[in-house]
């Protein structure tokens, strides 16, 4: 169902309420950017000393401590040596978890050499009918926090966030120099790359770790809500 006619309409009413005219957009959007831009963010945490190492240019601590804190999240992680290297590092991963060498991927890795390493893949996004028939999926990632070990996913066309969210084996490509201290940093890094471009995303997810619920009886159990696993390969600069 197309929503946008109604959502317009309602916010119509609104601007007409507050006396507010549509040509008046622009105007508010460069104030809110404005706003933005001169207040800083508030206090954060020095990450171990990792976040002035990356400011000065020395990555490799906010990478490790990247690396630690998906850890704790309950991730598992590789690194590989260049993005050709992954189809090889998701099959061993699959058996290495007795998991059927079968994937659902992203569009913008469908060139990398699946049938060499054994792994039958479709591509993403599966029609509606279909979309909890994959067990395994692989996605990457519009950049990810070292502060929290979280992943960022913005959604598109060929990024649907569903691929990571679906299935129970969630497999993320993360690309070490998209990886930023804070999570300030990463809403500025997409107001910078996508907002001034196509527009903001619909969705902008942060994925940290495996679902998990503690609902009954505050028992911690995985894969409630979500993936049971997540696995981050990381690729160098």
């Amino acid at each position: 169902m197309n929503t946008s006619k109604a959502r317009s309409a309602i916010l119509q009413r609104l601007r007409d309420a507050q006396q507010r005219p549509a040509s008046e957009k622009e105007a508010e959007i460069a104030a809110a950017r404005a706003y933005l831009q001169q207040h800083a963010a508030g206090p954060q945490p020095a990450l171990g000393g990792a976040a002035q190492a990356a400011a000065d240019g020395e990555r490799a601590a906010l990478i490790a401590y990247f690396c630690q804190q998906a850890l704790k999240m309950g991730d598992t992680l590789a690194q590989v040596p260049t993005l050709d290297a992954v189809p090889a590092e998701v099959a061993r991963y699959l058996q290495e978890n007795a998991l059927p060498p079968t994937m659902q991927i992203w569009p913008q890795f469908a060139s990398l050499a699946w049938q060499a390493a054994g792994v039958e893949i479709s591509l993403a996004p599966a029609p509606r009918s279909q979309r909890m028939d994959y067990a395994q999926s692989l996605t990457g990632a519009f950049c990810a926090v070292a502060e929290t070990g979280s992943l960022l996913l913005t959604s598109s066309v060929a990024t649907p966030v569903s691929s990571a969210i679906l299935p129970e084996t969630h497999i993320a490509i993360v690309q070490e120099s998209r990886i930023v201290a804070y999570m300030e940093q990463a809403f500025t890094l997409l107001q910078a790359e996508q907002a001034e471009q196509a527009g903001l995303p619909r969705t902008a997810t942060f994925i940290s770790g495996p679902s998990r619920t503690g609902d009954i009886e505050q028992t911690i159990v995985l894969g409630a809500h979500g993936p049971y696993r997540v696995h981050v390969i990381l690729i160098p600069n």
